[in-house]
């Protein structure tokens, strides 16, 4: 790929009407020297670290997690047991499940398209079909992360690659609402998870890359706003569709509707444009920036790669500015100091993922229904979010990232030691409400910080690995929550310290600048050492 540059000089677009004579042509205007910066310090010097540009590209692009939320905790009310009722006459009174009812007895209260269990009988015997749907989903999400995680540094893009899943994730939900039988649900559903893998960590990069370093911690924390905001709305979408084919139509349209009506508004991340050699299209975001923030970009001040940025060779610059700059898993397994930071995120991020979805299912349940049972989890995290955006800045992502998930853990194991009855079940659920809240801060954290461990060119990939990582945490949560009493708050407990002292390994990356390459990485990195 090559970059036009233009001929012209800022002299040949200045046309006097006067021509100016020999001497004052000699004495006249000097084209000032070229000046080479890094995103980052572009933003810091001339754009602006958060205006008005980047709160637009921001509240826009996350609006995906919502989009997120809706897809993956629609199983919470699609896949419910409904109520069931005897029918008149009938002698099912007594009884307390409907397991041993004959057929006719007994019915649903709603009828049998309120949920899938209600339609296709998954109960008693059959009742394992509905956690399988679930591991299949976030098996999904485990392929989709990892596949999408590479396209968006690659071919594709933030941008691209957001479309691809929402496009699909919208086809997916729509076709599911069709679903003729349980095999075609669970197809359909797995589709829908390989989808939704991509959704958050294609969002979360590109509404945070064009963010200066100074406001990133703070900017990265407030994503997760969106996703429990997204399980609020949708406590309130599923109280008014009461089936679940209903339920799945109202979800999935937003999905259609972000693509064609949000995702024209949003910017592809200036920072790929920069490492896939695409200069011209980074300037212009960069300059977009500046004006909607009401600064000045002067035109000798160009975007270069954190490596090229610290060159004196102009021409050397401009060579390698036109070429390509790829990556993928394997080099960021290759290089030393991003292996070790790959393995270290990928065990924290199971671990809690662990933790978190174990938490949500083992907690005791509200003295509310359903719909208001969801809806307060959703608006109890929020603090933990506020909590830790506010402190990340201040203590750093390594401090906070330790004491979030040891803060969990001790709770957690405190209410592997308390009874199941009396006052101290109320204990209990004390324990696990502050288990989830340091965890849920955990898991807003980690984005940011895994986003600022590893370079432009394999950030995506990085993050697509940690996302796998998760799923299969939320894929073994539900059959730690069925081990019952104390052992499963024994079982997140140590998963919450074991991850903190993993934490301990990872480098702070507080006010740290983002990289582009490896090579930037390592160089920068040896300067810190140095």
């Amino acid at each position: 790929m090559t970059i036009h540059i233009p001929s012209s000089s800022p002299d040949d677009l200045r046309s006097p009407l006067i021509l100016p004579d020999a001497k004052t042509h000699l004495a006249g205007y000097h084209e000032p020297p070229i000046e080479r910066l890094c995103i980052d310090d572009m933003l810091h010097k001339y754009c602006g670290e958060f205006g008005y540009w980047q709160f637009k590209h921001f509240v826009l692009t996350c609006m995906a997690w919502a989009l997120e939320a809706f897809h993956t905790m629609v199983m919470i009310f699609a896949d419910r047991q409904p109520e069931w009722i005897c029918e008149p006459d009938s002698d099912c009174l007594s009884a307390t499940d409907v397991c041993g009812l004959d057929a006719g007895t007994w019915r649903w209260d709603g009828g049998s398209g309120i949920s899938t269990v209600a339609e296709w009988g998954l109960i008693c015997g059959q009742k394992y079909k509905v956690g399988l749907v679930q591991a299949l989903f976030f098996g999904g999400c485990m392929i989709g992360a990892g596949i999408f995680g590479h396209l968006s540094d690659s071919k594709l893009g933030r941008k691209g690659s957001l479309t691809v899943v929402c496009i699909l994730n919208g086809i997916t939900g729509l076709l599911t609402s069709l679903s003729p039988n349980y095999l075609t649900y669970v197809l359909l559903r797995f589709l829908t998870g390989f989808g939704t893998g991509g959704v958050g960590l294609c969002a979360f990069v590109l509404a945070t890359e064009p963010v200066g370093p100074s406001k990133r911690g703070m900017a990265g924390m407030s994503t997760f706003y969106f996703f429990s905001g997204g399980i609020a709305i949708l406590a309130g979408i599923a109280y008014v569709f009461r089936t679940w084919r209903s339920l799945y139509i109202a979800s999935s349209i937003p999905s259609l509707l972000f693509v064609f009506l949000i995702l024209p508004l949003i910017s592809e991340s200036p920072r790929w444009y920069l490492i896939r050699g695409q200069m011209d299209e980074a300037m212009s975001v960069m300059r977009s920036i500046a004006v909607t923030n009401g600064r000045v970009l002067p035109e000798n001040v160009y975007v270069a790669r954190d490596e090229d940025a610290k060159d004196g060779d102009r021409k050397s610059e401009e060579i390698r500015s036109c070429e390509i700059v790829t990556g993928s898993v394997v080099d960021a397994l290759k290089s030393p100091l991003t292996r070790i930071r790959l393995i270290l995120v990928v065990a924290i991020n199971f671990t809690c993922s662990v933790v978190y979805y174990g938490l949500s299912l083992n907690v005791v349940n509200l003295e509310t229904n359903l719909y208001m049972n969801v809806l307060v989890n959703a608006v109890a995290e929020m603090p933990a979010f506020l909590f830790t955006a506010i402190l990340i800045d201040r203590f750093g992502r390594k401090p906070l990232g330790v004491g979030t998930q040891w803060f969990s853990g001790v709770f957690c194991i405190a209410g592997s030691f308390l009874g199941g009855k009396g006052a101290w079940k109320v204990v209990r659920m004390v324990c696990g409400v502050l288990g989830i809240f340091g965890m849920a801060g955990t898991y807003n954290l980690l984005f940011i910080y895994a986003m600022e461990l590893f370079p432009t060119v394999v950030r995506n990939a990085a993050l697509g690995c940690a996302t796998q990582a998760a799923q299969f945490g939320a894929i073994l949560a539900p059959f730690v929550v069925v081990l019952g009493g104390g052992l499963p708050f024994m079982v997140f407990g140590v998963c919450g310290i074991v991850g903190g002292f993993l934490t301990f390994y990872l480098p702070e990356t507080l006010n740290k600048p983002l990289y582009d390459t490896m090579n930037g990485l390592v160089e920068g990195e040896n300067e810190i050492l140095a």
